[in-house]
């Protein structure tokens, strides 16, 4: 059943609309926003499991990014949209579904936002859209570098762009956040994978060990994206939010040190790395089964590159 909203917000009491609530970063913000006073309403796709979000208060709306008609009458009366929904991963036996999600999604939801006359958008991107910058670290007014390194960031990217020609174009009152690599319970993309089989013994072997990632938890972000929501006459700004960098090797150190479980001795050299990763990929693309430890070319790819990124405008003006 849609739920049809009124258009009426009393009292600095907003209805926010929240795609991707159903995700790791979603369910997180979604807990968060509960405990304010706005009227929380998420999409979710009519095979999606929202028992969770509904014992939080969240009144779910049935739909779907590719579905204009549900979003817009999901949206109408709402007074923001956090747009969560995207594709992330870093290898799928359906390629077509990044370009599906992360670039015609985003650009439905953004025009049906418009439509809607919603008051803020906050945009949730990745720090991967900026390839490899000249800037180390690098900021939110750093030049994104010529290459992203996977089809999750080249088509995270291509949907921002559709978000800043809206905000140029047809005044889209857009806020965009762009997490490092977010970590916390719960977590079942790569690095919860990583973590998963390095206290399992699962991982054989350290790759990148020198290579810097910039990582964040779950709750900062969801924090981050909260306060970018509530706080006055930031349309148009971006927002970079993490602030630790750890080489691989540091990683693996607090992995380790956590649980007690020894990290792998063995270290592959990066070309070993990469050469697996394809032999694997050619072999996922071909079962269409995920590849074996994770090594998929777009995930070596990434990390083989790293990204030391500054959040530290997030930290002074959302007070992260």
């Amino acid at each position: 059943k849609i739920i049809e909203l009124s258009s009426v917000s009393k009292g600095g009491i907003m209805k926010v609309f929240i795609t991707g609530g159903t995700g790791f970063i979603g369910r997180q913000l979604v807990r968060r926003m509960t405990e304010t006073k706005h009227e929380i309403y998420c999409l979710a796709r009519r095979t999606s499991n929202t028992n969770e979000l509904e014992k939080l208060g969240a009144k779910i709306v049935v739909g779907d990014v590719q579905d204009k008609d549900s979003l817009l009458k999901g949206m109408r009366g709402c007074d923001w949209l956090v747009n969560l929904a995207n594709l992330y991963s870093f290898w799928e036996p359906d390629k077509s579904m990044y370009r599906k999600i992360n670039v015609i999604g985003t650009q439905n939801v953004l025009e049906c936002a418009l439509e809607a006359g919603l008051s803020k958008v906050v945009h949730i991107s990745t720090v991967a859209i900026y390839g490899k910058p000249s800037d180390i670290p690098f900021s939110e007014d750093s030049t994104i570098g010529p290459v992203r390194f996977s089809e999750y960031a080249q088509t995270k990217y291509e949907g921002d762009l559709i978000a800043w020609k809206l905000y140029r174009e047809k005044k889209l009152p857009l806020v965009m956040i762009f997490p490092a690599a977010v970590l916390g319970s719960g977590d079942i993309s790569m690095a919860g994978q990583s973590i998963d089989r390095l206290i399992h013994k699962k991982m054989p072997a350290r790759v990148f060990t020198k290579k810097i990632i910039t990582y964040v938890h779950v709750n900062d972000v969801a924090e981050a994206i909260l306060r970018a929501a509530e706080k006055k006459d930031n349309i148009g700004e971006k927002y970079i939010v993490g602030n630790d960098h750890l080489s691989f090797d540091e990683f693996y150190d607090l992995v380790s040190e956590v649980s007690g479980v020894l990290k792998p001795l063995l270290v592959m050299p990066d070309w070993l790395t990469m050469i697996n990763a394809g032999i694997l990929t050619v072999l996922a693309d071909v079962t269409k089964l995920p590849p074996l430890w994770g090594l998929s070319v777009d995930a070596m790819q990434t990390f083989k590159e790293g990204f030391n990124a500054d959040g530290s405008r997030a930290q002074l003006e959302l007070g992260i």
